[in-house]
């Protein structure tokens, strides 16, 4: 059960519900932690303000951002951030082949160059944020100029944090049973796609 108290869609105070489409109850898995965020609607509105302003004006591909971003659901065991995945990834050539290369990167085949580059920093600042240093900034850079390496971090910083913020928080209610287990991973297909 959820550690704090969520806010069914249809319940979603107006403003939440007209930024958030209008959704409905069916629709659950997909809204992540919104609902929890629903409690504090205000706070739910910006939240969906400032990840909607990054993707906006994200350079970086939906692949790569969405690869990254459930490598990072994995480091912070956040299952309802496991359980989705994003269509516009899935348009931009995500597969389940590619989420799946996801338990070892390093040795994957079909994940690019740049795609190891940028998992392999999302490991380090999921880990270890101190070791990411000057040689690590190096590698990326064979692969991202500044303002890739900006947009990047901030990816980075936001999947961090609000994912772990979700883990925390316990929002396993609505999943599959796949996703409910505390060994739950996001290395098999099936997942809902948002």
């Amino acid at each position: 059960m959820a550690r704090v108290r969520t806010v069914a869609p249809e319940d979603f105070a107006p403003a939440l519900a007209a930024a958030a489409g209008h959704p409905t109850s069916s629709q659950l898995i997909a809204l992540g932690s919104l609902p929890a965020w629903a409690v504090r609607p205000e706070l739910a509105v910006a939240l969906l303000t400032f990840q909607r302003t990054l993707a906006e004006h994200a350079r970086l591909p939906e692949r790569l951002r969405e690869l990254v971003r459930l490598r990072i659901a994995f480091h912070n065991r956040c299952r309802s951030c496991m359980a989705t995945r994003s269509g516009a990834a899935v348009a931009d050539g995500m597969t389940d082949g590619a989420v799946c290369s996801l338990e070892r990167p390093d040795e994957a085949d079909d994940l690019t160059a740049r795609e190891k580059a940028a998992l392999l920093h999302a490991d380090l600042v999921a880990t270890d944020h101190l070791a990411a240093d000057d040689t690590s900034f190096e590698r990326l850079r064979e692969h991202f100029d500044d303002g890739d390496l900006v947009e990047l971090c901030a990816h980075i910083a936001v999947c961090v944090g609000f994912g772990r913020i979700a883990a925390t928080w316990d929002l396993v209610d609505a999943l599959p049973d796949a996703f409910r287990a505390d060994d739950a991973s996001p290395w098999f297909d099936g997942a809902t796609v948002r």
